[in-house]
This record gives structure tokens, C-alpha cells and sequence, in this order.
């Protein structure tokens, strides 16, 4: 697990649990630039084939995720699905244990390819934004938290803490060493036109919830407000 330095660290306690959120890049100009020139995360550099971070399957947490997948999938309309037929056919996940999507020819099977008639894009964050709805909760939960990450750590007390910061290679694994790009490091992703706790203010507030986003968002200044010591 990756550990933040104490000055990178905002502290919200709410209950039983210590959020830990990473101020540097809270407060940096991170962009998601899929469809933008992103690279990808193959062992080569391929913004070609639009496949940004879905190369792979995505992993769920559960059966929950695995039941909630599959019911959105039932209600994809095939025009805007890609693979429906593949889902049809040999399924949504990778083996019987449902605990990653599939990958068909090469890439998630929920990912439509470039030039593909119903949209680019993952099909399931497509119905979301047909249904006037926010993708976040509506696909896997690594998928919408991207690239947020959540480290869990159990305290001797019973109590926990969740440190929310940004993916690095080392959270890929072995595949880290190799792949073209990870987003968030390097300067390339870093020109959005607002900060992150605002341009995923949605993730961060669905992730820790309202009244410690609000709180984080005090802590940072980013309400408008001078930054506060912990109340």
C-alpha cells in the first residue's frame, strides 16, 4: 500500500471511520483524457484503439456488484451495446466466479469501439447518460472510482482508516511495469480546467459520503472559505 506523507494528508473522522485523502492531488488539475489522446495501458502506446483503462476486465467487489452488472446489462439496449450478442452468447463474466467482466477481443465487453455506430465508450456509462442518470454506481465500482483508490486499514481498536488517493503503476502489479502510461503520472493528464475535489466531487462525495465531502471541501478552502483546522 502506498503511504501518503503526513503534510499530503486532510483527516475527516466521521463515526468509526478515519478518511485520509490526499491533498496534493485533491487539489491538482488532473483530466481523464480518454478519447483525448489517451494512450492506454498496453505494453504499447495505442490512443488508436480507444481503450484507455479497459483493456482488462473489470474486477467486482462481490456478488452484489456481480448481480447489480448483470441486471444493467439486461436493460442495455443492443444498439448501444457492442457485444450484446457476445454477452448473449458466452456471458458478462470471465469464469463462473463473476469476479471480473469478460474481455472480448482484447477489451472489457462492455467497452463499444471507435467508430462503432451506437457510441465510443463503455456501454454501461452510455445507458447511464441516455437515462439522464450519473454513471457513478452504475458500473463497476473500480470503473467510476478511476483513478480514485481506496486503501482500507483496520486499527487495533476496531475502528478503520480509508486513505483516498490517486492509482499509481505499483497498484497495477506486474502490468504496471509495462504498460504505456499510468494517468496520473506525468504531466500529460494534468490540464483539466477545475480541481479534482471538484471535478469528482460526485466519486469522492458517493465514495465517503456527503457530510465528509462537504467537510473535505472545507479543509481544502475549496468552498470558498479560508482552510479550516479539524473541528
Amino acid at each position: 500500500m502506498v503511504e501518503l506523507q503526513a503534510s499530503d494528508v486532510v483527516e475527516v473522522v466521521d463515526g468509526e471511520v478515519c478518511w485520509r485523502f490526499e491533498r496534493s492531488f485533491l487539489t491538482s488539475n488532473w483530466t481523464c483524457l480518454w478519447g483525448r489522446g489517451c494512450v492506454g495501458i498496453l505494453d504499447r502506446p495505442a490512443p488508436e484503439l480507444g481503450q484507455g483503462c479497459c483493456s482488462v476486465g473489470a474486477e467486482l467487489d462481490g456478488d452484489d456488484e456481480a448481480n447489480l452488472v448483470s441486471a444493467l446489462a439486461a436493460t442495455l439496449d443492443p444498439a448501444r451495446f457492442e457485444h450484446h450478442r457476445d454477452a448473449a452468447t458466452g456471458g458478462l463474466f470471465a469464469d463462473g466466479s463473476r469476479r471480473a467482466t469478460r474481455v472480448v477481443d482484447g477489451a472489457c465487453i462492455f467497452l463499444n469501439r471507435p467508430g462503432y455506430a451506437g457510441g465510443a465508450g463503455c456501454a454501461l456509462h452510455l445507458a447511464a447518460l441516455d437515462m439522464g442518470d450519473s454513471p457513478v454506481g452504475l458500473k463497476p465500482s473500480v470503473c467510476w472510482q478511476l483513478p480514485v483508490r481506496v486503501d482500507w486499514q483496520e486499527r487495533p481498536d476496531g475502528r478503520e482508516i480509508a486513505t483516498v488517493r490517486r492509482w499509481t503503476r505499483a497498484d497495477w502489479g506486474d502490468e504496471g511495469e509495462t504498460m504505456a502510461w499510468c494517468c496520473t503520472e506525468g504531466p500529460e493528464a494534468y490540464v483539466g480546467e477545475s480541481l479534482v475535489v471538484d471535478s469528482l466531487g460526485e466519486v469522492l462525495a458517493e465514495i465517503a459520503g456527503p457530510a465528509v465531502y462537504v467537510e473535505l471541501r472545507r479543509r481544502l478552502g475549496a468552498d470558498g472559505t479560508r482552510p479550516g483546522a479539524p473541528g
